[in-house]
């Protein structure tokens, strides 16, 4: 097996050396380990300390952001035989030692995708407000994707190939959370793997603070529930104002009949609205449920694309450990 670890980098010349010393160089059933180096536009000596690491580098010539570095990336994986591609931060923040266990359960076919749970709790610079939307955004995501992660924002991961012909990014701010909503609608077997962070180094440079990155999450969100699940998104939107439009025609008909004969026009109006903005509702659940088909085809054009680009996948399920013999 042939695991590639990648690191998109922006100005992380101070981090990057104990990044790169700390990387495993031996894992049990990974035959070949390679590092990537994603230097999105730096202006200090990143690309040059990573060459002198021994790492492959693929510069931008300007910042690209976060998604652009990942899918780059993974591309450059795939194309040169990757089995498992991990990705983690130049910042230094995630155990880099720890990468051994977050692809055991690839290796062993147990799972597509391994995630690292940083415990966000645990996270002493956290404040008690940024544990608490920790908290509330994976559950969001949990709930989007169908799937159970205490983490769903950390970045240290590792993909199966078979996870990465399935997974299409089409965001520009972050993958983490599109990548999961993804998986959980493609069925994807995912797994958290609990660690513990580094010391911090350095603020974020994603996000300016704590409220941007909960405003862009959220839209990284809704956006891919609605390409993903449209019909749940849709549907409860179309109850919620259907029982709102609803209650001033049940008020006035109540009314009505114990002989109160008042002006309701207003509540009429209002009434009237609701329904029809669940009517609208209801007609854009039905054809995103249509687009949602066509993407779905489209999707799979695309994995057969990448198999004949890159080589066939198997599943998590139909794949031997390395050196174990195949099942008859």
């Amino acid at each position: 097996m042939k695991l590639f670890v990648q690191i998109p980098c922006l100005d992380e010349e101070a981090t990057l050396p104990a990044v790169l010393d700390s990387i495993p160089t031996r894992i049990d059933g990974i035959d070949e380990i390679r590092v990537v180096v994603i230097d999105d536009g730096s202006s200090d000596a990143t690309g040059r300390i990573a060459r002198e690491h021994g790492a492959q580098v693929i510069r931008h010539a300007r910042t690209m952001g976060l998604a652009q570095s990942f899918r780059d990336g993974i591309d450059y994986a795939l194309a040169n035989g990757a089995d498992i591609v991990v990705n983690t931060d130049g910042d230094n923040q995630y155990p880099q030692e720890r990468i051994g266990d977050l692809v055991r359960p690839l290796v062993l076919g147990e799972a597509d995708i391994a995630i690292g749970d940083r415990q966000t709790h645990t996270i002493a610079h956290f404040s008690p407000f940024k544990k608490s939307m920790q908290r509330f955004g994976s559950w969001v995501v949990s709930r989007a994707s169908g799937t159970r992660l205490p983490d769903a924002a950390s970045g240290f991961r590792a993909y199966s190939r078979h996870a990465l012909y399935r997974l299409n990014l089409v965001t520009k701010f972050s993958y983490t959370m599109e990548t999961i909503i993804q998986a959980g609608d493609k069925r994807l077997a995912i797994v958290s793997i609990p660690i513990h962070t580094n010391a911090k180094t350095r603020e974020s440079r994603l996000f300016r603070n704590v409220f941007e990155h909960m405003l862009r999450s959220a839209q990284a969100i809704i956006r891919a529930s609605i390409m993903y699940r449209p019909w749940g998104v849709f549907a409860t939107l179309a109850v919620v104002f259907g029982l709102v439009g609803v209650a001033p025609f049940v008020r006035f008909g109540i009314l009505r009949a114990v002989g109160n004969d008042g002006n309701h026009i207003q509540s009429l109006i209002f009434g009237t609205i609701t329904l029809v903005g669940a009517g609208l509702a209801l007609a854009l659940g039905v054809l995103s449920d249509l687009m949602k088909t066509n993407r779905i085809l489209t999707e799979q054009l695309l994995e057969r694309v990448k198999e004949q680009q890159y080589g066939p996948a198997l599943p998590a399920h139909e794949r031997a450990p390395s050196g174990s013999a195949p099942s008859p």
